[in-house]
């Protein structure tokens, strides 16, 4: 009786605990609200579970317990009860992947129009690029990081030219525009995550991977890195500022581009 009791409480205090626990989601500020309705779909079904398996332990202990002169039926298979536990099991299961895997579907869908971010992870530092006035990205490659281009950018391709160059600072995103980001990593594994946007993705090196979003209220939000990547892995933050259209434009236009951040190279390699 009393381990049953306890069981019993375990359920109760887990149900108010979710409903008075402060720890809730930080206000959204991106499209990707279905990440949260995914989120809040798997956490009910696998809540629901919880609680059954539960309460049936105690339920069980209750009706089972030992009684003198009482023995134990031996069943060792049970069709009816096998067959109705594997499709409530697949039911369950089914119910938790397909919300994700139609999210998963939008979530690498970028629409047209959106504009293209690189982010550069590196022991334990952020760095982006953005496009230039050609509203293009030039190539890369990690064989072309050295000392004067830290990102290796294909010095031969044009579209690379003009390429806005931010290093360790902040990125600056405008507010209600779809942007594509494309991730990189020079080293290890990284993972670029911003909370308030519900959306982070691995940065594999040696590829580029993407997600993309509409930022949907000005701001300024943490940049973390959601993956272990070395002994500074908690030091590597930074910050993504959402605003205006016409402040966005004027942070891009005081920012460095890659010819300009070639030019003091090649004159000191003339002289």
């Amino acid at each position: 009786m009393p381990i049953a009791i306890v069981l019993g409480l375990v359920v109760v205090g887990s149900v108010l605990f979710h409903f008075l626990s402060p720890w809730w989601f930080t206000p959204i500020a991106s499209n990707w609200g279905y990440i949260d309705d995914t989120i809040n779909i798997t956490f009910w079904i696998t809540g629901a579970v919880f609680a059954a398996v539960v309460l049936f332990m105690a339920y069980c202990l209750l009706r089972f317990r030992h009684k003198p002169g009482r023995r134990a039926a031996y069943e060792p298979e049970n069709r009816r009860l096998e067959s109705w536990l594997a499709i409530g099991t697949a039911v369950g299961v089914a119910a938790m992947l397909a919300p994700g895997l139609v999210v998963w579907a939008h979530f690498i869908r970028v629409p047209a129009g959106a504009t293209s971010v690189e982010v550069v992870g590196q022991q334990w530092q952020w760095a982006y690029r953005l496009p230039g006035k050609d509203g293009r990205l030039g190539a890369a490659d990690t064989r072309e990081v050295n000392d004067t281009n830290p990102l290796g950018i294909d010095p031969n391709d044009p579209n690379g030219r003009d390429d806005v160059i931010v290093q360790g600072g902040e990125l600056h995103l405008p507010v209600g525009k779809p942007v594509a980001l494309l991730l990189r990593s020079l080293d290890v594994v990284h993972d670029f995550f911003v909370p308030e946007f519900r959306a982070k993705m691995d940065m594999i090196p040696g590829s580029v991977t993407y997600y993309w979003l509409t930022p949907t209220r000005t701001g300024s939000f943490e940049v973390l890195c959601a993956e272990l990547c070395g002994v500074g892995h908690p030091y590597m933050r930074g910050t993504v500022v959402v605003e205006a259209e016409a402040d966005y434009q004027a942070w891009l236009a005081q920012q460095q581009t890659f010819e300009q951040m070639q030019a003091p190279a090649q004159t000191g390699a003339l002289n």
